[in-house]
């Protein structure tokens, strides 16, 4: 039968620095398709991916290693055969957990396979010469290595986070509801808290616009990319149909490019609905900046009447201060009078005595 896939799945690939032994380095651009391989023959298995033609993974399983879990979507084993550690990036946690429990079936598989081996190889010697036989393909100490390095920012899809505009309009509705005082410096102090809560809705808007423009732009390129990955694969589709040989394998790779393909198209189109809501953000944004200048001219205007009422007021002010300074003067002046009325009448109150004094001298 020779070497057979027996497991695949789809992951991002990587390879730890050479050089640093703490960086990884992408081998991969996008994810690809990373199987287990079992070579009835020889008894052994092994993991192969392939980027192209490119074999970016092969790997045989041994007993001695250790295949490690370092994020919820990210896992490495170390190949001292290869002298690397191999790092996988998984689009969930379950193709992760799929992934390691094959690990460890294919694992435990390998060792037996070596046990079953060594035993064949004892009962075949002789038993003068039969010796405690040694495992040839013993795994250095490095098989176990894990590397202390976890690629925080590589989880094996571009998943992104739609950060949510959020904008207060029952705030903006109440404020509309408020009935305007009468009292001109009423009316400035609605106003002025009126345009100090449109300025904090302005920058929280503002703020929702840019991450919105940003978001905008990255999914953009990544529906390019996207729509670029499809016509790849469906290149690829194309030419596995032509290939004759390796049927099985060819079915495979096939469903699955077909599998991407569909996911691809299924975010394509939700990326297609999330820019029609942002659409629709961007249009009540300016709805709501419409409304906003229009409230700014209001208060414009109610501003200018209150400096003509407050010249107004200053000029009645002037007025009845100086109708004040006129009554005072004009009380003054009474005042005067009276006293010398009072004069007067004392005078001809004497006047009249004296001349009542001398008619009754004459009578006498």
């Amino acid at each position: 039968m020779g070497e057979q896939p027996i497991f695949s799945t789809r992951a991002h690939v990587f390879q730890i620095d050479p050089n640093t032994k703490k960086n990884w380095v992408p081998t991969s651009k996008h994810a690809v398709t990373v199987s287990y391989f079992y070579d009835s023959t020889r008894n052994v298995y092994r993991i192969i991916s392939l980027d192209g033609s490119k074999a970016i993974i092969n790997s045989t399983i041994t007993p001695n290693m250790t295949f490690t879990k370092t994020s919820h979507k990210f896992g490495q084993w170390a190949d001292s055969r290869a002298n690397t550690v191999y790092g996988l990036g998984f689009s969930s946690e379950a193709h992760l957990s799929k992934f390691a429990e094959k690990f460890a079936e294919f694992k435990e598989a390998a060792r037996l396979a070596k046990e079953k081996s060594q035993e064949k190889m004892e009962l075949t010697s002789s038993p003068s010469q039969r010796k405690p036989i040694r495992s040839a393909s013993k795994e250095s100490a490095t098989g176990d290595l894990q590397s202390p390095v976890t690629p925080e920012s590589i989880n094996g899809t571009d998943e992104r986070v739609t950060p949510d505009a959020a904008f207060n309009t029952e705030s903006r509705a109440e404020l509309n509801a408020v009935p305007f005082p009468h009292s001109s410096t009423s009316i400035t102090k609605h106003w002025e808290a009126e345009l100090a809560a449109l300025k904090g809705n302005n920058a929280k808007l503002t703020a929702a616009l840019l991450e919105s423009t940003a978001n905008v732009k990255q999914w953009k390129q990544q529906l390019a990319a996207y729509q670029d990955e499809a016509e790849r694969l469906h290149k690829r589709v194309t030419e596995l149909e032509c290939v004759s040989g390796q049927t099985a394998g060819i079915k495979t790779q096939k469903t699955e490019l077909n599998q991407t393909i569909e996911e691809l198209e299924a975010e394509l189109k939700a990326k297609e609905e999330e820019l029609e809501k942002l659409k629709e953000e961007v249009e009540n944004a300016n709805l709501l900046q419409t409304q906003k200048d229009s409230l700014a001219q209001k208060l414009q205007e109610t501003q200018v009447r209150n400096a003509q009422l407050e010249t107004r007021l200053s000029d009645v002010e002037e007025r009845l201060e100086s109708s004040r300074q006129e009554g005072e003067s004009f009380r003054k002046s009474l005042r005067s009078l009276l006293e010398l009325l009072d004069g007067k009448i004392f005078e001809l109150t004497e006047l009249r005595d004296s001349l009542a004094r001398l008619l009754e001298d004459g009578s006498s």
